[in-house]
């Protein structure tokens, strides 16, 4: 629920990043967290938000991960 831009990944936890390095990280995980969550799912996956959605979502849907 709430994959859109500023839910995912969280605003405020890319604005308390200073290091470009650290952003990286950061970026990473979330990608990472969001992934294993969506590959949990067994039989159906629903994957809600709002206008404009993650661009996370984009990038797992270009993997063929999403339909």
């Amino acid at each position: 629920m709430a994959c859109d831009e500023e839910v995912l990944p969280l605003q405020e936890r890319i604005e308390s990043v200073a290091d470009k390095a650290d952003l990286e990280e950061v970026y990473n995980t979330e990608r990472h967290l969001l992934y294993v969550a969506c590959t949990r799912a067994r039989d159906e996956l629903l994957v809600t938000g709002v206008e404009p959605g993650s661009e996370f979502l984009q990038d797992m849907n270009g993997a063929g991960t999403l339909p």
